[in-house]
């Protein structure tokens, strides 16, 4: 164990290599194109490199978007480490700057500020860091105010719309989505040192403000894909009929209650209307705050915890993950709290709840079943639970619930 392989974070980004950039350009342009992409550009004339671009996260597609908004620019992109599996070389040569997510790295910053200052780039974030799981805006570090204070260099938003009706990341098969995007400046070089770090933050989630679903409706974009509402039980776990957790299922364009039977269908629009009875929630993302104050509710009464064996893979650097074997994960006020076996040795891994703002989740990840991810700066563990089915969703809850209340907690007691 003391001798293998770690990724190495030290190493400084590169600017992108001049013969890779017409291999970006013929991944992306043809991609944004056929889905007609407008760009809406605010306060940005006159702005050139370097900058900080922060953008919405919500599939694949946002890397294809991002390059087409800031054409003919490169960036140094922020990636997480499974985004380098087999590829190092190449995403190094493209100038990504690896991370692991939900980790405080100091190195990072280090890493963002060399691609402004040395290589005179822009540089671009995914603060939310995962797909967006639902099409609505995921909470954000407050570490974002602070760093643009240290950085001082101009902030840029990318807010896109489109891209997680695309491929949203509980069902990943493609439809043929228009895309749009607003490109804003929301933060000058004059206006860092005159804001405070609780002003910049306030725009910068301000400026993230977005829901697909809404935005979907408001447009009247027609998605008539046969498969629209399959595997939407995945966010939506909880049945508003009769508040039974981890009971739902969905298929083509219906989800509906194993237990209580209440169905509702998804029209072509993405909003839900029961087949019987009263629709709780004809707009998708309600759903998703009502499972979220139900969460809520359970730890606040003090009956949340969460307990299962599962199946442990360790992700040390970029050759690819390496099973551990079957370990127990509990989460709860605490935390949580990850034991197994690393090489022949006990394994334990502790995370405060103020240690991660968020939670990065997979549904049926590479066919091997939903996991949770957590992460040291050394290691990433991909976490499956055994037994309890559909449960990283709620996991996911939990955590930015849990940390909103210890964080609140800690502002109080200073």
């Amino acid at each position: 164990m003391d001798e293998l392989k770690r990724f190495d974070f030290d190493k400084k980004p590169l600017k992108e290599r001049f013969f890779l950039t017409p291999l970006a350009y013929l991944l992306s342009f043809p991609t944004v194109w056929s889905r007609k992409l407008k760009v809406n550009k605010v306060k940005m004339k006159g702005l050139k490199p370097p900058y900080i671009l922060l953008a919405t996260h919500h599939a694949f597609i946002d890397f294809k978007v991002t390059t087409a908004a800031i054409f003919p620019r490169r960036a140094n992109y922020i990636v997480a480490i499974d985004g380098f599996i087999k590829r190092e070389w190449l995403l190094r040569n493209v100038g990504a700057i690896c991370k692991r997510k939900f980790t405080s790295d100091i190195k990072l910053v280090r890493q963002i500020k060399y691609g402004l200052e040395k290589l005179k780039n822009i540089v671009a974030i995914y603060p939310e860091a995962r797909y967006s799981l639902i099409g609505t805006t995921a909470i954000l570090p407050e570490s974002l105010g602070k760093m643009v204070k240290i950085l001082k260099h101009p902030v840029v938003m990318l807010n896109m719309h489109g891209n997680y009706l695309t491929q949203p990341v509980w069902n990943l098969d493609m439809r043929k989505v228009p895309l749009k995007a607003d490109m804003t400046q929301i933060i000058t070089i004059d206006e860092i040192d005159k804001l405070s770090i609780k002003e910049i933050n306030e725009r910068i989630n301000q400026a993230f403000i977005y829901d697909e679903y809404k935005w979907q409706f408001d447009n009247q974009i027609k998605i008539d894909f046969k498969n629209r509402a399959k595997n939407l039980h995945k966010p939506l776990y909880q049945c508003p009929n009769c508040l039974k957790e981890h009971v739902m299922d969905s298929d083509e364009d219906k989800i509906w209650c194993t237990s209580c039977k209440k169905t509702y269908v998804m029209d072509v629009y993405g909003r839900l209307k029961a087949t019987e009875g009263p629709t709780e929630f004809p707009h998708i993302p309600d759903w998703y705050e009502f499972e979220r104050a139900q969460v809520r509710k359970q730890i606040d009464e003090g009956t949340y915890s969460f307990e299962d064996e599962v199946s442990i893979e360790s992700l040390p650097n970029t050759e690819g993950y390496i099973l551990l074997g079957k370990g127990k994960l509990k989460h709860d006020m605490n935390g949580f709290v990850l034991e197994g076996k690393e090489f022949g040795n006990k394994l334990e891994l502790i995370k405060p709840p103020l240690s991660m703002y968020g939670l990065h989740i997979e549904y049926d990840y590479f066919g091997k079943g939903d996991c949770v991810d957590l992460s040291t700066h050394d290691d990433t563990y991909y976490i499956y639970p055994l037994t309890q089915k559909n449960v990283v969703t709620k996991l996911s809850l939990a955590v930015e619930e849990i940390y909103k209340i210890k964080h609140e907690e800690l502002m109080n007691n200073k």
